[in-house]
């Protein structure tokens, strides 16, 4: 009774149905996260066209990770998760003004700790190099890298402030903007790649100035724009006294604090690949770049819309359909993250080929080689990163920041010997090995810890998760469908480069067509056959947007 009580107190307060409002938001969200892949894809193919699999294009990357830094112990990553809760509290009780009042003292406290962590990176970022780099060595390399984190690092203020803002947007359903910022942010980058090199000669610098400009534009501007149109208050408040300001810090403070396999991974695989040889840390960002791509499209749109509503739910009570709506969620986008796992193991090789060498003579036939068996071995966790970014939510919906952060530092922490061990081993497909099983490692702890949570939280309102479906059984018999399908598809391969041999555009987009349909054919016939239900229901979905069909 208290579960159906509460639920159909959300439905009376609402009238549009809550799949409706995740529906509307996973389209805007979907569609924007899509075209950011697409975009950082052509921003990633320009720096590779550019710069090539090179020392360059290493430092270029590897300046990335000191800003990063700042940008995690500001918990920009965590924004909205930590924010939205805090602002749609004063929402719900018609005190809009309140709202602000709570974005203002929080977003300017985030303007002063930045500025001043900007301040101190920016003075201490040649010895920092050490700790961030060690491999790179040559004082020539050093002085590049330094210069270009000194570019790089006032961006984080835009970012991190834009990412207040936008939070305060989709709080309020307001979804367009905000999924534009990024949209804009590459583009900046693209842009400023594309004059820095044709017009200055200044190669990755032309990159760096992008991102500040991008970061200025498109995360920080858009979104400051919504809120001004939504009749923003932002006032110059600053105060430890602020409830809302203890409750963010409190809830944000083991973000900040803790060193998550989820940031920390990537930051591990660049400071290892900067002892291997010049173009592996390349060959690395390469790869994770197309990675990235499905882990948006699936995993990050479906976050992004199914928080607010899963966090309405908790909050009114209803733990177990709250549940049921996360781990339907996940099983939905594991769907589709393992056919893609699928496409980019067996055609890794061509999609890099075509993004990077291409026309191109900065990036080879034996550099497309590389990247597409190092995406490979990246790809193995390629569910686990999509499903992280849902498992995640699900903590913050119960106001539980803490575990996700522990589990990631403890994760993190004794996986760490690995990477060094792996890249020792095999290099550079060692290191993405390591990614993979450090990602895998801390989803099925992060899955098992949040049954039990929502568990108990259900058992405090007199309900049950049992017989409810999971996410773990789904999980393993798509993985094991996947596998076979790449197994099979791997042996077509061979046989299709006797037949269809060549590195030009068309030989290119028929391997790419052929490995595709031909292992997601398999794939979904196995899926089908181990009774995933999801399967049907991706299907549907995809035929309902390509045809045009309207809603069954």
């Amino acid at each position: 009774m208290v579960q159906s009580s509460a639920t159909d107190h959300i439905l009376l307060r609402r009238p549009r149905s809550q799949a409706r409002i995740i529906g509307v938001a996973s389209a805007i969200w979907a569609g924007s996260i899509f075209l950011s892949r697409i975009m950082g894809l052509v921003r990633e193919q320009i720096i590779g066209r550019t710069l090539g699999a090179s020392r360059e294009a290493d430092l270029y990357f590897a300046s990335f990770t000191l800003p990063d830094f700042l940008n995690y112990l500001l918990a920009a990553g965590a924004l909205s998760i930590v924010f939205i809760p805090i602002f749609l509290e004063h929402l719900e009780r018609g005190d809009k003004e309140g709202g602000w009042e709570a974005l203002s003292v929080i977003a300017n406290f985030i303007a002063v700790a930045g500025g001043i962590g900007i301040a101190l990176l920016m003075v201490f970022a040649r010895p920092l190099v050490a700790v961030v780099a060690p491999g790179f060595t040559n004082p020539g390399e050093v002085d590049t890298l330094v210069r270009l984190m000194r570019i790089i690092l006032p961006a984080q203020f835009f970012l991190v402030v834009g990412g207040l803002l936008s939070a305060a947007l989709q709080a309020e359903d307001r979804h367009v903007l905000p999924a534009m910022a990024p949209l804009v942010y590459s583009a900046g980058i693209i842009a400023g790649g594309l004059i820095g090199t044709h017009y200055a000669g200044m190669g990755a610098d032309g990159f760096a100035w992008g991102v500040l400009a991008g970061s200025a534009l498109g995360p920080f501007a858009l979104p400051l724009y919504g809120c001004l149109k939504a009749k923003m208050r932002w006032r110059p408040v600053l105060s430890f006294r602020n409830a809302d300001l203890r409750r963010y810090l409190w809830l944000s403070f083991p973000i900040m604090m803790g060193f998550s396999i989820v940031v920390v991974d990537e930051w591990i695989v660049k400071n290892q690949a900067s002892y291997l040889a010049p173009g592996a840390l390349s060959y690395l960002q390469y790869g994770r770049t197309l990675m990235k791509v499905p882990i948006g499209v699936f995993g990050m749109a479906a976050g992004v819309a199914a928080y607010p509503t899963i966090s309405r739910m908790v909050a009114a009570g209803a733990v177990v359909e709250a549940y049921g709506v996360l781990c339907h969620a996940v099983r939905l986008m594991l769907v589709a993250t393992f056919a893609a796992q699928v496409c980019m193991t067996l055609a890794g090789f061509e999609a890099s080929y075509l993004i990077w060498g291409l026309f191109s003579s900065r990036f080879s036939v034996a550099d497309a080689e590389t990247t597409g068996t190092i995406l490979a071995f990246l790809c193995l966790g390629l569910g686990s990163w999509a499903a992280q970014t849902l498992i995640s939510r699900g903590f913050y919906a119960l106001g539980a920041t803490w575990l996700p952060t522990i589990v990631g530092t403890i994760v993190a922490f004794l996986m760490a010997p690995l990477y060094v061990v792996l890249r020792h081993q095999w290099g550079a497909i060692g290191l993405a090995i390591a990614s993979s099983i450090a990602i895998l490692v801390y989803v099925l702890l992060l899955g098992w810890l949040q049954h039990r949570r929502f568990e108990r939280e259900a058992a405090a309102r007199g309900g049950t998760l049992n017989g409810a479906p999971g996410m773990l059984g789904a999980a393993v018999r798509l993985a094991v469908a996947a596998g076979i399908a790449i197994a099979i598809g791997l042996r077509a391969r061979i046989y299709l480069l006797h037949v269809l041999p060549g590195a030009g555009l068309g030989e290119i987009l028929m391997r790419i067509s052929i490995l595709c349909v031909v292992g997601v054919s398999i794939y979904a016939g196995l899926a089908r056959l181990f009774g995933v239900a999801e399967l049907a229901e991706a299907e549907r979905l995809l035929m309902r947007r390509f045809s045009l069909q309207p809603p069954g």
